[in-house]
């Protein structure tokens, strides 16, 4: 039986300030398989690291990420808002999800898409998002790996998962349940969700043969899958 893959959510959030180097670092060290990232581009065309919009709740500044060149971004945060090439090479050889939050461009999916290529990361990166996003990283990689984020329980049409080519069903861990699970399955997907960060609902969703658990207590999650045996 294939064992869960462990994705750290921004890196290791309750040990360093999340989507920075340290952070990245210290989830592999925790026992992370992969890192999921929030990528947004700058003024200046550069993607960083960044979930928000602005640069306000983690770095105390009120001011917009794409009003800001990357050089300004660096001076900002004393350089501790990464590049994406700076999180690439932080990682090492290690898998990295990359979620595109806010709306979707496909002229910045593909800078993204490019700056990944030119990283010589492609075969270690997959990116997650709605079904906007989706559609442009397929258009502009068609081999990329693909978790398509879904937030309904009504399953994504078949025409969207035949241009997505998902490999990956990416849910809320709220709204998965066995009958869930089992469709994803059935269908020939792999069960990717997201966030779950309490012992209990870790140990749910093993027990319902999650494939990939994104969490923000990516240590938890390692030891627990550790000691789980599914019931027969």
């Amino acid at each position: 039986m294939q064992t869960v893959t462990a994705v750290a959510h921004r890196g290791d959030p309750y040990r360093f300030r999340e989507n920075t180097v340290d952070s990245l670092r210290s989830a592999f060290e925790q026992g992370a398989d992969a890192v999921e990232i929030d990528v947004r581009l700058t003024r200046d065309g550069v993607p960083v690291l960044l979930h928000d919009e602005s640069l306000k709740r983690l770095w105390a500044h009120d001011r917009q990420l794409h009003a800001l060149s990357a050089a300004e971004v660096r001076d900002v945060t004393d350089g501790l808002v990464p590049t994406l090439e700076d999180a690439l090479t932080a990682t090492g050889d290690g898998r990295v999800m990359i979620d595109l939050p806010g709306p979707a461009r496909p002229r910045a999916v593909r800078r993204i898409v490019d700056v990944v290529a030119a990283c010589g990361a492609r075969d270690r990166v997959y990116y997650c998002a709605g079904a906007g996003a989706m559609l442009a990283v397929r258009a502009a990689d068609p081999a990329a790996e693909i978790a398509l984020t879904w937030t309904t329980l009504a399953p994504p049409r078949a025409g969207l998962l035949d241009a997505v080519r998902p490999r990956w069903l990416n849910y809320r861990f709220t709204l998965v349940d066995r009958d869930l699970a089992a469709r994803v399955h059935r269908d020939g997907y792999l069960l990717s969700v997201w966030t779950p960060d309490t012992r209990r609902s870790l140990r749910r969703l093993l027990d319902l043969g999650a494939d990939s658990i994104t969490t923000n207590r990516v240590d938890l999650l390692h030891t627990l899958r550790a000691g789980h045996t599914t019931a027969p």
